[in-house]
């Protein structure tokens, strides 16, 4: 870590047993812009990759938003997509059966003599 470095500090709480872990299930997804080109084979996979370049761009979407952009029948083309890593998915994070867990984040910036949190409110 070193001065002037930006970092993201997730936790996440839970009224389970406090371990979460991936759920089987996935909603969102988010389009891997660090990856160069791949060869897109299927026809299916190109359009929907378009779609979401054009509808979502640097935006993580889920499910529901590929559908009001007017998909149907896209899934096999998104799990092509992240197969070949240009979409990566973000499961939820789950704890034990019937629990709740939520996500709380800060950004924080690492200043010469001392850390600045950025994404401080009144509400904090």
């Amino acid at each position: 870590m070193e001065e002037g470095e930006f970092y993201a500090i997730e936790t996440f709480g839970s009224t389970g047993k406090g371990l979460v872990h991936d759920d089987v299930d996935c909603s969102h997804y988010m389009k891997n812009f660090d990856i160069g080109h791949v060869p897109i084979r299927i026809n299916r996979a190109k359009g929907l990759l378009n779609s979401i370049n054009k509808n979502f761009g640097t935006l993580a979407f889920c499910k529901r938003w590929v559908e009001r952009a007017g998909e149907t029948k896209y899934l096999l083309a998104l799990k092509h997509l992240c197969d070949l890593g240009i979409v990566n998915d973000y499961p939820p994070l789950v704890d034990q059966k019937g629990s709740y867990t939520a996500q709380m984040e800060h950004t924080i910036v690492l200043r010469p003599t001392c850390k600045e949190v950025l994404s401080r409110g009144d509400d904090y």
